[in-house]
């Protein structure tokens, strides 16, 4: 239970940085926006009515173009979080998604939608990869979680959004939304502070000093912009190399979470359930459901989950919402196993068809309580200094190829052997997720990034003393 007063407490002298992360993601909406805008804008374009003429097989095209367009972006990503930042890197990204929407709102043929969608997925994918970056560079390690997962939220937000008000206006009037939320980013993300991490990775001291007095209006800028001088020269010693996110323990170890854990967000059937939820409730026979209810309805519920964990996520800490999310999640997927078995198998389950859209409905809750919200706050907690672009990149790649994988496995189990057989083997990743998270995954909460680095080369005894040496080795070199 999280008392008012703590959470007072908590972020007192903080509000800078939640501003400056509000300023930074509130773009996310947007594109949260466009990972959702094919669910209720597909059956308008089919209609008869249609702005522009569309068929079935073009249609498919619309929602696979914004994945093609986050995978193409992986390299151009990597590289301009480090060329020109990570601020830079979400302002290019709004901008971009800005003019998507654009050409989306006066597109006279499909061929226009799909550049704009194309494009759209590369900003996004810079965006969740820029975000978190710089979020977990500026923040204050006591809040770090919670601002962390904003992005999240406002991707959340993007969907419900999209999906509340795409039915029932006509199909300019979301793209007219989405470009507001950009010329929001666009306006007053620029006046906000660069990340301090980055600017002293660039050598440029008196630019990190501002950006953090900014930062931390009542904090020892001094003495942090000290010890983040060390961890940045320490980490500027060691190698850059890809090859490095294997050779190394550390990097290994960090790339090894967060392949399984953006793997498990989708080997948990999330996008089977965003993109098949209709037809999952017709299957089961169960009470009549519209589309639209029960997108609504889901959507909100993870919303809902997403926000009570972002708050907790400092309290209790990544693992205790990683292990509660992955059992309630197995087993609400185990009940849609079991009740589809015992349907194939010519029981009249017709009674309990109430069951799967609870088991569905809860699903949502229990998943973006854990595995869908805490790996963007781990991904950038786990990379030190010079593997963060490649690090981060590769694990959203991971997380875009999961995607991938989890739809074909569906859809080629259920052809062949049933719907039960996939649902059976989402439930099952869920559980090993709960061993990996107890096994493998270290609890980052209030650690610094410098301290999580040492924790990941096993020297949790060393810690202490290894921060203070490197700390009097880094004051001497900030201060020369």
């Amino acid at each position: 239970m999280l008392l008012p007063g703590s959470v007072t407490d908590r972020f007192q002298g903080t509000y800078p940085q939640v501003l400056a992360a509000i300023s930074g993601t509130l773009s996310c909406i947007s594109d949260g926006m466009q990972y959702g805008w094919t669910a209720p804008i597909i059956p308008r374009l089919l209609a008869p009515d249609s702005p522009i003429v569309v068929t079935e097989k073009q249609a498919e095209w619309l929602e696979t173009i914004l994945m093609l367009g986050a995978c193409c972006g992986l390299p151009l990503t990597m590289y301009l979080v480090d060329k020109i930042g990570r601020k830079g890197s979400l302002i290019g990204s709004s901008t971009t998604t800005l003019i998507a929407w654009i050409i989306i709102a006066f597109a006279p043929s499909i061929e226009y939608i799909y550049v704009a969608r194309f494009f759209a997925g590369i900003a996004g994918d810079t965006a969740f990869v820029a975000a978190p970056m710089y979020i977990a560079e500026m923040a204050d390690q006591k809040i770090r979680g919670f601002l962390s997962s904003i992005i999240y939220i406002m991707m959340l937000t993007g969907v419900l959004l999209v999906y509340c008000v795409a039915p029932f206006v006509p199909i300019w009037v979301p793209c007219v939304i989405g470009i507001c939320f950009n010329a929001i980013t666009l306006t007053s993300f620029p006046l906000m502070p660069d990340s301090p991490y980055y600017l002293l990775y660039k050598d440029k001291p008196e630019q990190a000093r501002k950006s953090l007095t900014q930062l931390r209006p009542n904090g020892n800028t001094d003495a942090e912009l000290k010890e983040i001088a060390a961890a940045i020269q320490r980490q500027k010693s060691e190698k850059g190399r890809p090859q490095d996110l294997i050779l190394v323990k550390s990097n290994r170890k960090a790339l090894m979470i967060m392949v399984w854990l953006n793997g498990s967000q989708h080997m948990s059937s999330i996008s089977v359930m965003l993109m098949n939820l209709h037809s999952i409730l017709e299957e089961a026979g169960a009470v009549h459901i519209s589309s639209s209810t029960a997108a609504i309805i889901f959507s909100a519920l993870m919303f809902c989950a997403a926000m009570s964990a972002s708050l907790a996520i400092d309290n209790f800490g990544r693992r205790v919402l990683l292990v509660t999310s992955g059992i309630f999640a197995g087993l609400s997927l185990g009940v849609i196993a079991v009740y589809f078995t015992l349907k194939n198998q010519g029981y009249d389950v017709l009674p309990f068809s109430w069951a799967v859209p609870i088991a569905v409905m809860f699903y949502a809750a229990a998943f973006k309580f854990g595995i869908g919200l805490v790996p963007i706050v781990l991904t950038a907690e786990l990379f030190p200094a010079k593997m963060k672009a490649i690090g981060m990149t590769i694990s959203d790649a991971c997380y875009v190829g999961f995607s991938v994988i989890s739809l074909q496995l569906y859809h080629q189990l259920k052809n062949r052997f049933g719907i039960h057989v996939p649902f059976y083997i989402f439930a099952v990743w869920c559980f090993c997720t709960v061993a990996f998270t107890l096994l493998f995954i270290p609890e980052t909460k209030g650690k610094t990034l410098e301290e999580i680095q040492f924790i990941l080369k096993g020297e949790h005894q060393e810690t202490r003393r290894e921060l203070n040496n490197s700390e009097s080795y880094g004051n001497e070199g900030y201060e020369s």
